[in-house]
């Protein structure tokens, strides 16, 4: 229920979606007062949700600064979250755009970082639920490197509050000892850290990937010139924040 829950959550965060329902409120409203109100409504909401100023200073805000690592500490395992991947008509896997999550897991282990890689993610699809995307990462760690005997699978969660609960068992099943690090994208660092130590992980570092955005250099097109990639960047952030929120109301932080 609440994996469900969530997706529906997810899909009326959406700014564009109030901005559309604004609208469609406005062609059917009677009032022409009220139809005035609601056009200057949904023309200020898509000035604002389309700025790209505003939404890189409340990101770059919210997403924590990138893991240095200053000393020659080795970790056990790198825990690597799922929502990189998924597949096509055809059941061929592909990456999406949050890959870096997978680049710079190969890098660190690569670099002796980390010794072996936990992959955990099942299926975050409502109906297509034979997929897991673990798997195919496997696949592909195994293609970029990775000896299979240090590739650790975890294909039955379908968000992190299971990645956490199903990756603890799995560690603790094989006695794996800390310290870990926790791999995923920037913007889903303070929820899945919250998570994850909710879960039970005591000693373990973030690494954050695949930022949502950085701090450009200012010019015109940042500060006025509306962008639609706004509009994409709110949505991570809005789902964020709602899946904080939700998970804190059930005691999943």
């Amino acid at each position: 229920m609440f994996f469900i829950l969530s997706k529906i959550l997810a899909a009326l965060f959406s700014p564009l979606s109030w901005i559309f329902i604004l609208l469609i409120w406005r062609y059917f409203s009677k009032s022409p007062l009220l139809k005035k109100r609601l056009g200057i409504t949904a023309v200020i909401l898509l000035i604002f949700f389309t700025n790209n100023f505003i939404i890189t200073k409340i990101t770059v805000a919210y997403q924590p600064k990138q893991t240095v690592f200053t000393d020659s500490t080795q970790y056990s395992c790198g825990i690597l979250l799922g929502g990189m991947a998924g597949y096509d008509k055809n059941d061929e896997g592909f990456f999406n755009a949050n890959a870096d999550r997978f680049i710079q897991t190969v890098k660190l282990y690569h670099q002796k970082r980390i010794q072996k890689i936990l992959v955990s993610g099942g299926s975050g699809s409502l109906v297509h639920r034979k997929y897991r995307e673990a798997v195919f990462l496997q696949k592909e760690l195994i293609a970029s490197g990775v000896a299979p005997q240090d590739i650790i699978l975890e294909d039955a969660s379908r968000n992190t509050y299971e990645n956490a609960i199903f990756s603890k068992k799995i560690i603790d099943s094989i006695h794996l000892k800390p310290p870990y690090v926790l791999i995923t994208s920037a913007l889903h660092i303070p929820r899945s850290e919250r998570i994850f130590k909710k879960a039970g992980f005591t000693d373990f570092v973030i690494y954050p990937c695949n930022y949502l955005t950085v701090e450009p250099k200012v010019d015109i097109d940042y500060l006025l010139i509306p962008q639609a990639e706004a509009l994409y960047k709110w949505e991570k952030l809005l789902k964020e924040w709602v899946g904080m929120v939700a998970y804190k109301l059930t005691g999943k932080i």
